[in-house]
């Protein structure tokens, strides 16, 4: 019974932040979805990337936060590495092809992630594994439709469904996602089987930063849950770097040589 309130006021934050368009027109099927969505990956990835980044993490009765380095080759390989606290300095996730691994100097074991915990929360926050390591299966285990286009600040804004492959390996039922001309990310807005809303992610400030426009603070929140979120500051990104090969191996996800 708390989905719609939940629901409003995620809309209410998307609003404030001037995200949330104005005028809806009718779809237009000559668009390639695919390619739209395509774009906003590739806008986000670029060919290679390194960045840091701030994730504030919210409940009614504490916040924490964390400082993280991540870097990207392609659209297969990522590293997020955290480094604050200290408490939680050294933990990262390494993720090459659809395989991923995660370390903690605590245990100081590089440990497989199996397929089913992907979409599990990262460190104890609202976006998943996959979110964190920015994964693109998106892109190509989704059957995408265009629903509608808005107008928002001068921008043409796609209003796109993606529906996974019978045989993807993601949990949800279909996915929204609301992105710019310029391949700026929007909101993505997660559906489960029943077509319930499970959760939703929103830009909350968009500007220029490494040589493009990008989200650069995004809030991740369950739509059943209140007064919980997880937030993505970026602070520093770059693109289209030289990376080699020894940055995405198990052996500086345990042992870091950057």
């Amino acid at each position: 019974m708390k989905r719609l309130p939940i629901l409003a006021a995620l809309l209410a934050i998307a609003t404030s932040a001037g995200m949330v368009a104005t005028t809806v027109t009718t779809p237009v099927a000559a668009r390639d979805a695919a390619e739209i969505v395509r774009g906003a990956w590739d806008n986000w990835r670029g060919q290679s990337s390194y960045a840091e980044m701030t994730m504030p993490i919210h409940r009614p009765s504490w916040e924490r936060s964390m400082s993280m380095r991540s870097w990207t080759r392609g659209s297969k390989q990522s590293l997020v590495r955290i480094t604050a606290p200290r408490k939680d300095e050294g933990n990262g996730t390494l993720m090459v092809d659809n395989s991923m691994w995660s370390y903690s100097p605590k245990v100081n074991r590089v440990i497989k992630v199996p397929s089913s915990m992907m979409s599990q929360g990262w460190m104890g926050s609202d976006f998943s594994n996959k979110d964190v390591s920015r994964a693109d299966d998106i892109v190509d285990q989704f059957d995408h439709t265009l629903l509608a286009t808005e107008e928002h600040e001068g921008h043409e804004v796609f209003v796109i469904e993606s529906v996974p492959h019978e045989d993807a390996a993601v949990v949800w039922g279909k996915e929204v996602l609301r992105i710019r001309d310029d391949h700026v990310l929007l909101s993505e807005e997660f559906y489960d089987q029943d077509g319930i809303l499970v959760k939703a992610m929103t830009a909350l400030e968009v500007g220029e930063m490494g040589g493009r426009p990008l989200a650069i603070r995004q809030r991740m929140a369950k739509v059943d849950v209140e007064d919980e979120w997880t937030e993505i500051a970026v602070d520093v990104i770059e693109f289209d770097i030289d990376l080699s090969d020894n940055v995405f191996t198990r052996s500086n996800l345990q042992n870091p040589r950057d």
